[in-house]
């Protein structure tokens, strides 16, 4: 696995675990790496996909975290212990962060969506697993937060998307168990309504939105013992859910982001540890392969989506309760140089 060091048009200059300098080229549907400076004697070739690179750490370690990007920040929502309050907001173009007014009520396993202006804040679970019905909006310019009408099922591990200025919460926890529940959210009227049921219910789930429609992927059935692949897709046209070709790792505790079309699924937890994979779905072709996996496996973890870059933040290096403050951005290359 390498990172990327300098960008350069045409030209990528990456580094390994060992930091030993490498050119990056890209050649048809395939890169090559070259000692640097050397053009003649590629070390590896590639198929096209993606490269990592770490960036400026979360400020509070955390893990089941809720996050959202608008206007070129990302907002960074509770977690277990000492960030359940937490709002740290991260400028991309600058690599920097900065704390923001808490959330008025602890909260983790929440979603997060960022819609005209605000991030929307929904559901997780109290601190003592027991889930919630709680949606705040936040509103970074005001730096304030406001309640807003009750989630109708309270829930947590759920997944967000916003869809034609509506706001999608589907599956999670609820206080009976897993859910396949599907709610929508109309800003303008502060209510919520409810669709069709996702035909498997889950938790520590993941979801993205492709060409308006939700995809829901992999999750459990309560524990991490009880990991599943499942691929389901929600059209909101038609309030009708499809099944895909499942996950190839059944994996919770995930975070998802898309890019071009394809959506990447990072990390996860089980039994057996925590997992680095990142398996990339085509949502044209209905097909799955690997993609170069996280540097830092681990579970609990937020993916935010923005241009060719996919986000991975916080997250737990083991399964359970623990807490990291990991930044780490996949970035999508292209077919062609820049």
């Amino acid at each position: 696995m390498f990172y990327i060091q300098v960008l350069t048009p045409g030209i990528w200059l990456v580094v390994d675990y060992q930091e030993k300098e490498f050119d990056y080229r890209i050649t048809g549907e395939r890169w090559t790496l070259c000692r640097s400076g050397s053009t003649t004697k590629p070390l590896s070739q590639q198929p096209l996909d993606g490269l990592w690179t770490r960036l400026a750490p979360v400020p509070t370690p955390r893990a089941e975290v809720a996050a959202a990007e608008l206007n070129g920040k990302i907002y960074v929502f509770g977690g277990f212990g000492a960030g359940a309050r937490a709002n740290e907001e991260y400028d991309i173009a600058a690599d920097l962060w900065r704390k923001r007014a808490p959330i008025p009520r602890g909260v983790d396993h929440a979603a997060a969506v960022a819609l005209d202006g605000k991030v929307y804040l929904i559901g997780g679970f109290n601190g003592r697993f027991q889930p919630v019905d709680t949606v705040w909006s936040y509103n970074p310019e005001s730096d304030a937060w406001t309640p807003l009408a009750d989630l109708p099922t309270p829930r947590g591990g759920l997944g967000a998307a916003v869809i034609a200025g509506k706001i999608y919460a589907v599956g999670g926890v609820g206080p009976g168990g897993d859910v396949g529940t599907t709610e929508v959210y109309d800003p303008s009227t502060d209510s919520w309504e409810s669709r069709a049921e996702m035909p498997s219910p889950r938790d520590h789930l993941a979801l993205s939105v492709v060409d308006g429609r939700i995809y829901v992927i992999g999750g459990r059935l309560g524990s991490y013992a009880q990991n599943l692949a499942d691929n389901e897709v929600y059209d909101p046209a038609t309030d009708n859910w499809d099944v895909n070709e499942p996950l190839p790792t059944s994996r919770s505790g995930i975070a998802s982001g898309a890019v071009g079309g394809k959506i990447y699924v990072f990390g996860g937890e089980s039994t057996a540890g925590t997992f680095d994979e990142n398996e990339r779905y085509d949502t044209a072709t209905g097909g799955w392969a690997p993609a170069p996996g996280l540097p830092t496996a681990r579970h609990g973890h937020a993916a935010v989506a923005l241009g060719q870059r996919i986000y991975v933040l916080a997250g737990g290096p083991t399964p359970g309760g623990s807490q990291s403050s990991q930044n780490e951005v996949y970035i999508v290359l292209p077919r062609e140089g820049p």
